[in-house]
């Protein structure tokens, strides 16, 4: 099954792995909680998944995936080859983590090796990942500065997340000087760059 949210792209793949005698695509989605449902209707052995896509994105949507369908291998195909996006989708259950910028022909072989139940990561993901270390910012940390990542004031986030200014400010402060940065602005910037967000 094939989740991505570029028509164009998910047309491609479809028509790549169509040419395998030995694979089928049985179910397309545009987003991640379209995912899930194609998912649970079709019962595929293999999800690719798409990291950026409108509402649920391919992180979130994959453990519901594995929880509605088990033996779902998951595969992460993303442009953003970020070392926090690998973690994030090997915690999430991830069986590999590949840049669409990778060639062709190995899409499918590397399907083939997630069936038979090997991890497939693009190597220079994977060192990049074991040098970042893990993410410095804690799960409520993540929310709040991910909340604020739109310019929202502190108070706006207060209230969105259900928390107190000063709780705010205090979450702020401390993701801010997690990540090493000078204002929330740049910790922002920072943190999506890592793939911590």
């Amino acid at each position: 099954m094939l989740a991505e949210d570029q028509r164009m792209v998910r047309g491609a793949l479809a028509a790549l792995l169509g040419l395998e005698a030995d694979l089928e695509v049985v179910g397309e989605a545009s987003g991640g909680e379209e995912a899930v449902a194609v998912a649970a209707r079709t019962r595929p052995d293999v999800v690719l998944l798409d990291i950026e896509m409108p509402g649920r994105d391919g992180l979130a949507a994959a453990p519901e995936i594995r929880a509605a369908v088990p033996d779902c291998k998951i595969m992460i195909l993303t442009t953003f080859g970020r070392p926090g996006y690998l973690r994030r989708a090997m915690e999430a259950g991830a069986s590999a983590f590949l840049v669409k910028d990778g060639p062709a022909q190995e899409l499918a072989a590397a399907i083939r090796r997630v069936v038979a139940g090997e991890r497939v990561i693009d190597p220079a993901l994977a060192a990049a990942a074991l040098s970042a270390g893990p993410n410095p910012l804690s799960p409520r940390e993540r929310d709040v500065l991910d909340a604020g990542a739109d310019g929202s004031t502190i108070a706006d986030i207060a209230g969105r997340l259900h928390l107190s200014e000063g709780t705010v400010r205090n979450y702020l402060s401390s993701a801010i000087n997690k990540v090493g940065a000078r204002n929330r602005i740049e910790a922002v910037h920072t943190a999506r760059a890592q793939g911590w967000l």
